[in-house]
């Protein structure tokens, strides 16, 4: 199968590809009393053209040539934030479950490296609804993986894929998406939590609106005492051109005017309080810090 933008988008469940590395370490760092871990659902792989496309194809080469990375073809990480402070176990999404790549939906072998069962996670917050942050909310069975769970979702992203117009006006490529979001969140219709952007949805957790990605993409600060950390999801989506160039529109948003509107406030935020963060498609476990850069911001993975 041609591995193009189109194809990824509207087959990905059907890509047969082998993974890089399935399981990358895990990376733990203390966020006051509470301990952050990064632990992995396993890898994508891409068409260079999902993100590349729109992009000034002469500036995005040399970017490319420094990161060591082709045009055609991308390997991204998949890694999940898993916070723990002593009475709440909490998962930021669920990756992808079995259904949409074979090199991801690894999260129960993952959890299980990290010492914990998927019975003992007590809350499932949810940045946005694209297969390989929700889509892993069910079992091979369509029961819920994560059974003992509360889950939490911003209004405006629950709101946007529960709308039965959705699936016929997010364009035939992205249709399988509504179609498995909705599926999924009929499931915990009668449970989930809604929040609002600036709402804390729990203790030390605070919603940040990060529209773009999706419309209602929503990121989460972690503040315990005077340490925090910044789940970021698919807000910054990788660790090359959304560094160096975050204004640059990419081919992976719905909104790419408003994703890069949206990047260029959180690096804003990230920066003047030197936050530890955690995206979900960054390299090398996706935990770490930002630093500036001449043309922008580059990443520095690593738990401090």
């Amino acid at each position: 199968m041609k591995l193009d933008r189109r194809s990824f988008l509207s087959r990905g469940a059907a890509m047969s590809v082998t993974a890089l590395s399935m399981h990358p370490k895990l990376l733990r760092a203390d966020i006051g009393a509470g301990t952050l871990t990064t632990v992995s659902d396993g890898s994508l792989t891409l068409p260079g053209e999902f993100i590349f496309e729109p992009m000034p194809q002469q500036e995005l080469a040399p970017i490319l040539a420094e990161h060591g990375l082709s045009k055609a073809r991308l390997s991204p990480e998949c890694n999940l934030a898993l916070y723990q402070d002593g009475e709440r176990t909490v998962l930021f999404d669920v990756g992808s479950g079995p259904d949409f790549m074979p090199t991801a939906g690894q999260i129960q072998d993952s959890l299980e490296t990290a010492g914990v069962a998927p019975e003992e996670v007590t809350h499932v917050i949810f940045t946005h609804a694209h297969p390989d942050h929700i889509w892993g909310l069910l079992d091979e069975f369509d029961d819920p993986v994560f059974y003992n769970a509360t889950y939490m979702m911003g209004r405006a992203e629950w709101d946007y894929w529960w709308d039965p117009n959705t699936v016929s006006t997010i364009g035939d490529a992205r249709a399988a998406f509504a179609v498995g979001a909705k599926r999924r969140m009929e499931a915990i219709e009668d449970s989930v939590t809604l929040f609002d952007d600036g709402q804390e949805v729990l203790p030390s957790i605070a919603a940040i609106a990060s529209p773009g990605h999706t419309p209602g993409h929503m990121s989460f600060e972690i503040r315990n005492g005077t340490q925090s950390a910044l789940i970021l999801g698919d807000a910054i989506g990788n660790h090359h051109v959304a560094f160096r160039k975050p204004h640059w529109i990419s081919g992976s948003d719905q909104d790419g005017s408003l994703a890069a509107n949206t990047r260029q406030r959180l690096f804003d935020r990230i920066t003047a309080d030197d936050m530890q963060i955690v995206g979900f498609h960054l390299p090398q476990g996706g935990m770490g810090r930002v630093d500036q850069h001449a043309e922008g911001y580059v990443f520095l993975p690593g738990a401090a």
